[in-house]
């Protein structure tokens, strides 16, 4: 098998579409078949199959997609060394939730592209924690940030970078900030407005619910924090959200807190990847930069609590 090969394999790995694999690499479609059916003829085993109109990776597909990830890696990584470029190149391919992108990332993004501007970043969503994790197993994802409780990663390795308060909001004229405590069976006859199927704090939110036997008579789903956030602020319901999502709204007194008794579970963003991931001089670079840039911010947080109370 040779570079070239594996190169197409890996991008119609991630893809799973022989067409635009062929437009990205700028091959003809019949080139990328070829490729395909040579390395499987190495090999001695299919890696795609079709199901209808959907191409998917088989068993063994997935198994050498890691493979290919490396392989790719390291040629790069050897041919940089070679021709006698010390700088790391490459691509990383990262998931991650919309809050996390707006509100955590970019300090990471500046220092990262500071010192490695030739490295590709490519974000993708990562709105279902387990989704995610199956697409780090999968190989499709290098690296992801979660926000879920801590548990077992199995075939991931998860470490944790900051433990997120969360707070229920809603507008500032809302009839229940008068309480001095909301209970889940205030809010049966309120409108919630809750983010994807699969997220960790909306998964924790329905328990509470479920435990309580109230079952809310609407819900709004929304794929973008942002959004939601609007709807709040315009009176259309409740949401509970990550604080560092709303902090900024509640000081401007756009939005206000209930006083809402969170789960005594602890939500952290935490920084994922395969535990048998080849970790690239890039790779490496990345999950440094993240931990140093963590590791500042939850000093200066601690330092503002400390000066004027949590």
């Amino acid at each position: 098998m040779d570079t070239k090969q594996l190169m197409t394999f890996k991008l119609a790995a991630e893809n799973l579409n022989f067409t635009q694999t062929a437009k990205v690499l700028n091959f003809a479609q019949s080139s990328v078949t070829s490729q395909v059916k040579a390395l499987e003829a190495e090999l001695g085993t299919r890696l795609f199959e079709r199901l209808g109109k959907r191409l998917i990776l088989t068993d063994e597909g997935r198994k050498f997609k890691g493979y290919a990830d490396t392989m790719v890696a390291l040629a790069k990584e050897a041919e940089g060394a070679v021709s006698g470029s010390s700088e790391p190149v490459g691509t990383i391919v990262i998931g991650a939730q919309e809050s996390q992108c707006t509100y955590r990332l970019p300090p990471v993004l500046v220092k990262f592209k500071s010192q490695f501007p030739r490295v590709k970043l490519v974000f993708q969503p990562a709105n279902s924690d387990g989704e995610t994790r199956a697409r780090l197993m999968d190989g499709v994802l290098d690296i992801a940030f979660i926000t879920d409780v801590l548990k077992p990663g199995n075939a991931v390795t998860v470490e944790p970078l900051v433990k997120e308060d969360m707070k229920m909001v809603s507008s500032p004229d809302h009839p229940l900030l008068t309480k001095h405590t909301v209970l889940p069976a205030d809010l049966e006859q309120e409108t919630l407005l809750l983010t994807q199927l699969g997220c960790s704090y909306r998964v924790i939110l329905e328990e509470i619910f479920l435990d309580a036997g109230v079952y809310p008579h609407s819900i709004v789903e929304f794929v973008s924090i942002e959004a939601m956030k609007q709807c709040v602020v315009s009176g259309l319901g409740i949401a509970v959200l990550p604080a560092m999502a709303v902090e900024r709204e509640i000081k401007a007194g756009r939005l206000n807190e209930l006083a809402w008794q969170w789960s005594d579970k602890q939500i952290y963003t935490q920084l994922a990847w395969h535990q048998d991931k080849w970790i690239s001089p890039p790779l490496r670079a990345f999950i440094e930069s993240t931990r140093e840039v963590f590791k500042t911010d939850e000093a200066a947080t601690r330092h503002r609590e400390f000066q004027f109370g949590k």
